[in-house]
């Protein structure tokens, strides 16, 4: 339940009738979906918001009220796992403190709780750009953001005990509590904290440098912000404040002390004390900082910056449309929701990476493309294409410099691969559909196939960082679990998981190369994208399963031999309860999934795997066992497509059950309301495609088609300026089942998909539903084998 407790009189738009009043950000943000719930931009940088002291704090906050606030701190990632990224410079706001020098400032001691309402939730508000709650001191506190600077506002209550509000700025404790050499300088004057450190990446090896620049107005009753001289000042460490030091630094190398400033301001006389809080951010150093923040917020007007970032949201979010019947505002809500936190991830980080200097955009917070390249970049396709051009054209510029197109990345630093080199698809996809503009929106078609083809040819120095395991994979087109390459590795050999993905990149790559004229390559890569065969084990079996499941996805020796892996290994039925994540040394050959689950993941050649797997027939048994005894794992993005795969046995009226099955089982609008990680926007988009009845075949010109939760659903690309509609006529509970698809008043061949193509010029798509589950697709969906994406 969301309240509007901090909320009055904020925003110029009337609430309830812009895309931004259907989000609710604090969706997923208690247990393991580790959602960012703070103000920011579209893909901003900045994103300011609560930090908890909760062990699932991945993104700072947690909706759980027994969790006691930290502060609030300028930097976050959206749904990851790993350990806790970002979380960078907290501020916290301290009403209470009796003295200067017995003011709590270490993170474990000035800890306090959220204001609770009747019915024991936090006072806790969010909406797209602002963020608002309550703490127990009786401070309140609002948040805003620009791309690279949030603007916060701490209102104290009156002194009514002679307690002067402070601010405490902590430079030090990120969420991994990581910092080294750290440094902070106070200006007596103004009260200006300037301070940085060296941070630990949160999925990787490296680390990174951070940097802040921190000032403060004072609002009265009868004054718009003024500078305001703070009457105490100081730096804190873990010994406690030092009342008048204004500088200090920690060591560069092992573990360093907290360090902070703490701050006193004057409190206005019987009234609430408002203390306006600017924080610019920068990778580079303090000084840009500061810039950015003056630049980007100089007059500390809260309800503009918070405006200007409603406005901001309102524009993405208003480019898909829903018509809603009766009864459906939640789901209206669910939808939007998941719209948005499509857009929180990758963040553009432009003008602030610190290792090479370059006029490209520079997008970061990739976390990581192995979740994120099935539905998220297929969605910025349909209606947001310049800045998915813009992301392109940075992943470019990273090869360039790097050698290799980013796969895992946060905050400058390469993190563990998981899967395939998975910015092929993402890359590919951008290309397959906007070739003929390319070069309009500044992307170069020969850099970019020069970068895919560096993924697929050139051996990285450490393929858990960048790349793939080239050699093995062109010299036995698979990858042997027993290789000397294979073993060197430092984490899960994975080497199945990463067999199939290394095959659909190839995939993608053949995509791109056909339609630049490139036939030898296209035949090359079309032809590996055919390796995924040589992990099919015909003779597994189920230990549980009917005698129809037979063949299973399995890992091979350098002589051939197959070695063997239990079908339930990594699923909700394993005897063994392994995790299959990033364990050194393991063998089994996969990664967060179960050979049953990764056996169904082609999606570029489905007709095949269908006749290994026996005939459709066989092929449908097998996708109802997974689902049926709790193999399919929503959380593991493999798995995501099973649902809609009944498509290609001609069955879509399953696919539609299973899928709307989905969303009813695992999503709801909770802080519950999700089944695991958000990951980057993954979930987001899986959402966001279910419900509007389509799937995505990323780096095709292909979505799978079932019908929409709502009655139409229209998406307008700024890029082409058309709209396409999506109208379900005669839409009920019951009827749900596409019976034919007519295209602009034109009878459509499948039942089953539709092609890019409606979405270029604008159509109107009309699907007659019907309550029979057993209607066919006419045209299957297309595979590389049967010719279907030539």
């Amino acid at each position: 339940m969301r309240s509007l407790v901090l909320f009055p009189l904020l925003f110029s738009f009337v609430l309830g009738q812009d895309p931004a009043s259907f989000v609710n950000p604090l969706i997923g943000t208690a247990k393991d979906g580790h959602v960012f719930p703070g103000a920011t931009l579209p893909h901003g940088m900045v994103k300011v918001g609560m930090d908890t002291d909760s062990p699932g704090n991945h993104a700072g906050y947690d909706a759980n009220p027994s969790f006691l606030v930290t502060g609030f701190s300028q930097l976050h990632d959206d749904g990851t796992g790993g350990a806790a990224p970002l979380s960078n410079f907290k501020i916290f706001p301290s009403a209470n403190c009796s003295s200067f020098e017995t003011c709590p400032t270490s993170i474990n001691d000035r800890k306090i709780s959220r204001t609770l309402r009747t019915d024991g939730t936090p006072e806790d508000f969010a909406s797209p750009g602002y963020f608002s709650t309550s703490l127990s001191s009786g401070v309140q506190v609002r948040l805003t953001a620009t791309r690279r600077t949030s603007l916060q506002r701490y209102t104290f209550p009156p002194n009514a005990h002679g307690l002067l509000p402070r601010i405490n700025v902590d430079i030090t404790n990120d969420g991994q509590q990581s910092s080294q050499g750290p440094t902070i300088t106070i200006d007596p004057s103004t009260g200006r904290v300037t301070g940085g450190s060296n941070f630990r990446a949160s999925f990787g090896p490296g680390h990174y440098k951070a940097f802040t620049c921190v000032d403060f107005r004072i609002v009265t009753p009868k004054t718009s912000p003024q500078t305001v001289t703070p009457v105490e000042y100081g730096v804190w460490s873990s010994a406690g404040p030092v009342r008048g030091k204004v500088t200090a630094a920690g060591v560069l190398s092992g573990s360093s002390a907290p360090l902070g400033a703490l701050l006193t301001f004057p409190a206005v006389e019987r009234a609430p004390t408002d203390i306006l809080v600017r924080s610019g951010v920068s990778l580079i150093s303090t000084e840009q900082a500061c810039a950015n923040a003056e630049a980007e917020i100089p007059d500390f007007d809260l309800i503009n910056v918070a405006n200007a970032a409603r406005a901001q949201w309102n524009d993405v979010l208003g480019r898909v449309e829903v018509e809603i019947a009766h009864g459906q505002e939640d789901l209206r809500v669910l939808f939007y929701s998941s719209l948005y936190r499509s857009h929180l991830s990758p963040a553009d980080y432009t003008g602030e990476n610190p290792l090479w200097s370059s006029t490209e955009p520079y997008y970061d917070s990739f976390y990581c493309n192995w979740d994120t390249y099935r539905t998220l970049y297929p969605l910025y396709s349909l209606h947001d294409p310049e800045r998915f051009a813009q992301i392109v054209r940075g992943m470019i510029n990273i090869q360039q410099h790097e050698g290799w197109l980013p796969e895992c990345r946060g905050a400058t630093q390469k993190q563990w691969v998981q899967g395939g080199s998975n910015g092929d698809p993402i890359v590919a996809e951008f290309f397959v559909k906007f070739q003929q503009q390319a070069a309009s929106l500044n992307v170069s078609a020969e850099s970019l196939y020069a970068s895919l083809v560096a993924d697929a040819e050139n051996p990285p120095p450490i393929f858990e960082l960048q790349g793939r395991q080239v050699d093995a994979w062109k010299q036995y087109h698979y990858l042997p679990v027993d290789s000397r390459e294979t073993i060197a590795g430092s984490t899960n050999a994975r080497v199945v998981s990463r067999a199939l993905e290394y095959a659909f990149d190839d995939f993608t790559i053949s995509q791109v190369a056909k339609l630049l004229g490139n036939q030898a390559d296209a035949a090359k890569y079309a032809a590996r994208a055919g390796y995924f065969v040589n992990n099919w084990n015909p003779n597994i079996t189920m230990p549980d399963g009917p005698p129809s499941v037979v063949g299973m996805m399995q890992p091979r020796k350098l002589d051939g031999s197959f070695t063997y892996t239990d079908p339930r290994h990594c699923s909700a039925n394993d005897p063994t309860h392994s995790t299959c994540f990033f364990n050194p040394g393991a063998v089994d050959g996969f990664y967060e999934g179960s050979p049953l689950l990764y056996s169904q993941y082609v999606p570029h050649d489905m007709a095949t795997l269908i006749k290994l797997q026996g005939g459709r027939q066989n092929f449908i048994d097998r996708l109802d066992f997974i689902i049926d005894n709790g193999y399919f794992d929503v959380t593991d993005e493999p798995g995501q497509q099973i649902p809609f795969m009944y498509h290609y046995a001609n069955n879509p009226g399953k696919s539609t059950q299973r899928s709307r099955q989905t969303i009813t089982q695992f999503f709801n609008t909770t802080v519950y309301g999700l089944p695991g990680n958000d990951d980057g926007g993954a979930m987001g988009s899986y959402v966001f495609f279910i419900m509007v009845g389509l799937y995505p075949v990323p780096a095709t010109q292909h979505f799978l088609l079932s019908s929409p939760f709502f009655p139409s659903v229209s998406f307008f690309n700024p890029l082409f300026q058309t709209k396409t509609t999506i109208r379900a006529k005669n839409l009920s509970p019951q009827a749900i089942f596409v019976k034919s698809v007519m295209i602009d008043g034109k009878h459509w061949r499948s039942n089953c998909f539709i092609e890019w193509d409606v979405f270029v010029r604008g159509a109107m798509i009309e699907l007659e539903l019907s309550e029979d589950p057993n209607l066919p697709c006419g045209v299957l969906p297309p595979s590389l084998s049967t010719g279907g994406f030539s």
